[in-house]
């Protein structure tokens, strides 16, 4: 299980950083999108996986790392995935105000306003 997780992160990272190397607004979007999900699934996957686990002891319960799941990792990515849906709205927003303003949606737009105070 832990090839699979590992496979799978390093499957997001590469096509994340594959796509922030691209040179158009949506295709960064995407990248940083998959690279906090990548990010949330290697702090999720640190609470060791435990199936059938309570994530917090019950009295009674013995208190050793077998008997629980543990609920950080599990907090921390849910606090991740509402940073992350806030900052992807806002790039959007940024990228379709790039957009309108510069008539292209490279990132690198400085080029494109030149060029058509050159013509």
């Amino acid at each position: 299980m832990e090839m699979a997780i590992a496979s799978g992160i390093g499957v997001l990272v590469f096509a994340g950083v594959y796509l922030i190397l691209r040179a158009r607004s949506f295709d960064v979007i995407l990248g940083l999108t998959l690279l906090s999900y990548a990010t949330n699934l290697l702090i999720f996957s640190s609470g060791r996986l435990v199936v059938g686990k309570p994530p917090v002891l019950q009295p009674g319960m013995e208190a050793t790392l077998a008997n629980h799941t543990d609920p950080l990792p599990q907090a921390l990515v849910l606090t991740a995935i509402v940073i992350s849906f806030a900052m992807t709205a806002v790039m959007i927003v940024l990228a379709i105000r790039s957009r309108a303003d510069n008539d292209s949606d490279h990132v690198d737009a400085g080029d494109v306003r030149d060029d058509r105070e050159d013509r």
